[in-house]
């Protein structure tokens, strides 16, 4: 049985309709430059609000979606709305006023005292400073400027790393519908182990999960697109393409007759009633285009059995998205609107500094009081070698993945792939990893980790069990990489 209750609860103070409204056109129909009239905007979200969709998706790039937004808390949603927005910092170090700062921008576009949810995006993992973020971002919750804080587009393994790692969050929202099923292998496991929901976009991949694309030759990938829609063609065309495609919206179009609804609806219905989906995130094209009646609508009605076997039956004809969620952001193949990351950041910074020697070396030191005390560096580099210490999961005095071995693995290759990002390499060309692991019984689990990682790389590697110093610490890695000459 669907649930099709209108309210669901993410937190002890915050509750919030299951079916949101997402604002992320609002930075398409302003490509032009101009902005949009925010108080017609407001009136547009008024709409929703008053069809009691009271909650609100942004984020602090959707152009002036914050600002709109808090014109129609002031004058419509007062203390009845739920706004949800992101803070995605720009790539590399980020220092602790810039957090504040970022997140007071926000409450002064919101027009409001506290952020009802916080949702972080982190670009590059080997660069540690994202988990600087959460723990600052945290301090602000602490402070009650952040009621609730979430996450936007983290894989499985770092939304572990996270939760371990002492970060309370209740979301994290991701790319999930019919044609991208990466969240509902091992992320739905973790979300429900930690009590953590998915808010789930792209449930109508831009508008082509609809009427408007049944039977229809396929569209030309370029700029005559909305940005959604150059985006989901490509999910599209990763999932097998239009000719599969078709024959999913086939399927769907037989269910929306049986049970006299949309095919949007039956799609995002499917998604809603996965386990740990808190949410779906339908996108409004403000003033533009309003879909409040099928949106409404959502929220009452009941897929029964039968019409979910079929669709699960369908979505075995579709190839499985590359990766695990959030990875179109971060490695190819870039399914974003221009099928790289040209529009969200112009480069990625090392993560940290070198320095360099006289006998031709190049050292990283990665800031832990163990490489000052001991005399020695994190990696590096001669000639065409890397070679990377003995690692630990630790970062500055803080230990992450807490007491959970596969978090602690995962933050371990991390930081070495940091290493050899600052040397000039990359993970794929580690030819040698060694793991000592205290607890026998461990092996297998960060065994696993290591696979995740590596299996396309497939390294020498040893694992032995030794005596490790520090008591908190389940493995230490080190590896070597040999740089490819160009």
């Amino acid at each position: 049985m669907a649930n099709s209750d209108p309210i669901r609860t993410l937190s002890a103070n915050l509750k919030m309709s299951p079916v949101l409204t997402g604002l992320w056109q609002v930075a398409d129909l302003e490509r032009d430059g101009k902005l949009l009239n925010a108080e017609n905007a407001a009136l547009e979200m008024k709409k929703y609000f008053d069809a009691g969709l009271t909650t609100f998706d942004m984020a602090d790039h959707y152009g002036s979606a914050e600002d709109i937004a808090g014109v129609f808390k002031t004058k419509y949603g007062r203390n009845k709305t739920q706004l949800f927005t992101k803070w995605v910092p720009t790539p590399g170090a980020v220092k602790k006023k810039q957090v504040r700062e970022a997140v007071q921008k926000s409450l002064t576009r919101l027009q409001s005292e506290q952020i009802d949810l916080l949702q972080f995006h982190a670009w590059n993992y080997a660069d540690p400073s994202w988990l600087d973020c959460l723990y600052w971002l945290q301090e602000l919750k602490d402070e009650g400027l952040i009621a609730n804080l979430g996450l936007t587009n983290f894989d499985t393994a770092h939304l572990l790393m996270a939760v371990t790692s002492g970060i309370k969050v209740i979301t994290n929202q991701v790319c999930y519908s019919l044609l991208d099923q990466r969240a509902s292998h091992q992320m739905t496991k973790v979300c429900l182990a930690h009590n953590i929901k998915l808010l789930a976009f792209g449930t109508v991949a831009g508008g082509f999960l609809t009427e408007k694309w049944l039977d229809k030759p396929e569209p030309v990938l370029n700029s005559s697109l909305t940005w959604s829609q150059m985006k989901y063609k490509r999910f599209i065309d990763a999932a097998g393409g239009w000719h599969k495609f078709q024959h999913v919206l086939r399927i769907l179009s037989e269910l929306s007759i049986k049970n006299n609804t949309s095919i949007a609806n039956i799609a995002s219905r499917y998604i809603l009633d996965q386990p740990a989906v808190g949410g779906v995130i339908i996108g409004a094209r403000l003033g533009k285009s309003e879909h409040i009646d099928g949106n409404k609508k959502l929220l009452s009605l009941t897929l029964d059995k039968e019409s979910k076997d079929y669709i699960k039956q369908s979505l075995l004809t579709l190839n499985d998205i590359p990766g695990d969620c959030g990875d179109e952001y971060r490695k190819p193949p870039f399914l974003t609107a221009s099928g790289d990351l040209s529009h969200h950041v112009e480069t990625i910074p090392l993560p940290y500094p070198t320095q360099q020697g006289t006998d031709g070396r190049t050292k990283v030191l990665s800031g832990t009081t163990w490489e000052g005390l001991a005399g020695y560096s994190r990696a590096v580099r001669k000639g065409d070698r890397i070679l990377v210490s003995g690692t630990t999961a630790t970062h500055g005095s803080r230990l992450i993945g807490g007491n959970d071995p596969a978090a602690q693995t995962h933050f371990v290759i991390d930081k070495i792939e940091g290493a050899i990002q600052s040397l000039g390499g990359t993970l794929q060309e580690v030819v040698r990893t060694r793991i000592y692991i205290k607890n026998l019984s461990d092996w297998e689990i960060i065994a696993r980790a290591h696979g995740e990682r590596f299996k396309d790389i497939q390294p020498v590697n040893t694992m032995i069990k030794a005596e490790l110093i520090g008591e908190e610490y389940l493995l230490e890695m080190e590896a070597e990489a040999i740089i490819a000459t160009k």
